[in-house]
């Protein structure tokens, strides 16, 4: 069949879970050729029907009483799975964790300045890790903490839900949010038309060689994690420390309450 010899010499590998030609050890089946039932009939009519027209015999149904077979060409039926997976594999969209770091008193103006940068993120389909670091006795207070991770996640709940809750890690406390299904779905778009628009622009570009580019425009949405995170340096936890205190490293930060749950709505 398709060059190999017919019979037990098939040595072609079938995928996980499919068994093909003289693999196939039930004395009888169901076949289907060409979406046609041809009904129930022995496994050796069915090889001898598959090897006259040239085609392999599949099981494609092996829990079926009796199992059902498919007469069609194994290799056209590999070669399109294969190139579904990969289609399937580009279509879909990574989605990166992203980590902005706040202090227990941040101010107003990098508060507005990192929510901007969080909501940047988050529209673009990515989840947020909400960092709040604590320096010296800071950690004492860990209701600070909490504050500045509630007013975000108030500037942010048009957009986002809540993934995992606060929860401190040594030093820093942690929330991670998420975009709402709507938001990843605009993003999936907004990248797809900045795409074709990316590629109109290089061919508009190729029409006109003589035309040169405008200088780009400094903008803040271009920043980084690294960027954005300038202000808050994790290697200055003891610097709000007192140099002569001993029990100052004895410290431990008191448990970290969830924030409250919203009351249900009562149906209408």
């Amino acid at each position: 069949m398709n060059g190999r010899p017919p019979g037990r010499f098939d040595r072609r590998r079938p995928e996980q879970g499919l068994r093909i030609n003289h693999r196939i050890r039930v004395p009888e089946i169901r076949v289907i050729l060409e979406e046609e039932q041809l009904g129930i009939m022995p496994t050796h009519e069915a090889l001898r029907l598959a090897e006259e027209k040239g085609l392999d015999l599949v099981e494609i149904s092996p829990r079926a009483f009796p199992p059902v077979c498919r007469i069609m060409d194994y290799g056209k039926y590999k070669y399109e799975e294969a190139k579904k997976k990969q289609q399937q594999r580009k279509k879909a969209s990574t989605v990166e964790t992203k980590e902005i770091k706040f202090r227990p008193k941040t101010e107003e103006h990098d508060m507005d300045f990192k929510v901007k940068h969080v909501r940047r993120f988050l529209e673009g389909g990515n989840k947020v890790r909400l960092a709040v670091v604590f320096r010296g006795r800071e950690i004492t207070h860990p209701q600070t903490g909490m504050k500045v991770l509630n007013r975000v996640v108030e500037l942010c709940n048009d957009i986002a839900t809540v993934e995992a809750t606060p929860n401190m890690e040594g030093r820093r406390m942690i929330m991670v949010i998420a975009p709402k299904p709507n938001v990843v779905r605009k993003a999936a778009e907004a990248k797809k038309a900045a795409a074709n628009a990316q590629i109109a622009a290089l061919a508009q570009k190729k029409d006109q060689p003589g035309s040169k580019r405008p200088p780009p425009e400094v903008d803040d949405d271009d920043l980084d994690e690294d960027e954005i995170n300038a202000d808050v340096d994790d290697d200055e936890d003891d610097d709000d420390l007192p140099p002569d205190d001993p029990g100052a490293a004895a410290v431990v930060p008191p448990p970290v309450a969830p924030p409250a749950a919203e009351p249900a709505k009562a149906k209408a």
